[in-house]
């Protein structure tokens, strides 16, 4: 499969790099620098495969080069038709066990810049002989990395696989949203009692409750859909501090052209791409982002456990699918595991958004070298943001049920609809009739009833008047 290597012992290969002789397995694509990479870093368990949307903007900027330089002379068409075919292979997701490196990692991505050159060089090779064009050498750093370094190609990359993954979040935030509408209006006209401080406070629907959590989510799309266009600006042709050494004019000009084609994405040239290399304030916006939406998907979490609590001696008012039995000592108990879920998804995008910020912090001089750590971070928490907006979705919010009778009862029980009479008694008369009912531990509406038959119909017809959001538009 690989030519190039000197023979070694059955099963492996001797290649070299500036540092010396490495041990490979005959059948890899990978090189030298992947197989010290593969040494050096033993952190997570997991490997750069793992990071998909990565690998494939990765690839997308090799293949974007290898035009580029086709375009413009630096590479010899049939060449770079060769490392261009490889890149197809990579995004279409193939190859993927040779991506085998820890995604955290030292040299600012370096080692995964060089793990994806060593693999297209082995496959371009393959292609070329595959197709009559002989046992051409294709090199990892002169052909595949030619015109670029790791601190645009990764970089780009990295920005470019961010705004993937902020897209399959904003469709996992829309369709939860719906969700959410949907149960506002089948709900729009069960009364409850609201609170604030975890006290009674004021009557409101069901509906209404629904309807706020969708439209605090629709808030978080907005924020994407305004953080993306900034993702799509790009170092590429920037080469190693922004200064486009090693790199033309024409490429410079051809590249991002190119890779707007490859992707299908409007990507741009930064503005300053000194700043743009060494500045990760993009990528620390992501994380805020990540926080907001967590802060929110946290808050529904939080309080369907709440509205489900019990359900005898607790609010009771929402009914949550049973998904599993939730003691091993206590019979008939069931606990609300998805939200519980969603809540712990919550905190470790708390823990990613702090290692993005502490991360973009220590840029120094020319670059920042922490952004494998940065990469790593978002990608775990907007993946793990899109899991949850699933499993809440489908396996709470699906088959949720309101206890209608629980919500009326708790309702007329509280003082809550003494805000009613305001308009027709005043703060202070409406304040002593709940100050007596609570006197008597009597249901509000009860007192009324009972004492003040006159007022019922007011209550009534001030509890009738309370708004759904979709009558308040």
């Amino acid at each position: 499969m690989i030519s190039d290597g000197v023979p070694l012992e059955r099963g492996f290969r001797l290649e070299a790099d500036p540092l010396g002789e490495v041990r490979i397995p005959t059948d890899a694509y990978y090189g030298a620098q992947t197989a010290r990479a593969m040494e050096n870093f033993r952190v997570t368990g997991r490997t750069i495969a793992c990071l998909p949307e990565l690998l494939a903007m990765l690839a997308a900027v090799k293949k974007s080069a290898a035009l580029a330089n086709v375009e413009t002379g630096e590479l010899e068409p049939a060449l770079g038709r060769a490392i261009a075919a490889a890149c197809d292979e990579v995004m279409a997701g193939g190859l993927t066990d040779q991506f085998a490196i820890d995604p955290l990692q030292g040299g600012a991505g370096t080692s995964t810049n060089m793990n994806m050159n060593e693999v297209l060089a082995a496959r371009a090779a393959e292609i070329l002989s595959a197709a009559g064009e002989g046992s051409a050498s294709v090199h990892p750093n002169d052909h595949v990395n030619r015109s670029q370094s790791t601190n645009d190609a990764y970089a780009s990359a990295a920005r470019l696989a961010v705004d993937c993954l902020l897209a399959g979040l904003d469709r996992s935030l829309d369709g939860l949203a719906a969700r959410l509408d949907e149960l506002a209006g089948r709900f729009a006209q069960v009364h409850k009692l609201g609170r604030t401080q975890l006290q009674d406070a004021v009557p409101m629907t069901v509906g209404a409750e629904f309807g706020a959590f969708a439209n605090t989510l629709r808030d978080s799309r907005r924020e994407i859909a305004q953080l993306r266009p900034l993702l799509r600006e790009v170092n590429l042709g920037g080469t190693a501090i922004g200064t486009g050494v090693g790199a033309t004019d024409a490429y410079r000009a051809a590249v991002l052209r190119h890779l707007a084609q490859v992707t299908g994405i409007a990507v741009a040239a930064a503005p300053d791409p000194v700043a743009a290399t060494s500045d990760t304030g993009v990528f620390v916006a992501c994380g805020g982002l990540a926080k907001r939406v967590a802060i929110r998907l946290g808050k529904l979490a939080n309080d369907l456990r709440l509205l489900s609590s019990g359900p005898r001696g607790g609010l009771g008012e929402l009914e949550l699918p049973a998904r599993q039995p939730g003691s091993s000592i206590m019979p008939g108990k069931v606990n609300p595991v998805i939200p519980e879920l969603v809540n712990q998804v919550c905190y470790r995008v708390f823990g990613c958004e702090l290692t993005v910020s502490l991360a973009a912090d220590a840029a120094q001089l020319q670059l920042n070298a922490m952004l494998p750590v940065i990469y790593l971070s978002l990608s775990d928490a907007i993946g793990e943001l899109r899991a949850a907006c699933t499993a809440i979705d489908e396996r709470c919010l699906a088959d949720l049920a309101v206890n209608e009778a629980r919500c009326r009862a708790t309702l007329d029980a509280s003082t809550a609809l003494a805000v009613t009479l305001l308009p027709r008694l005043g703060y202070a008369r409406a304040a002593g009739l709940a100050k007596a009912a609570l006197a008597e531990s009597m249901p509000f509406v009860e007192y009324l009833r009972a004492h003040h038959p006159e007022t019922v119909a007011l209550v009534a017809t001030g509890a009738a008047g309370i708004k759904n959001k979709e009558t308040m538009r």
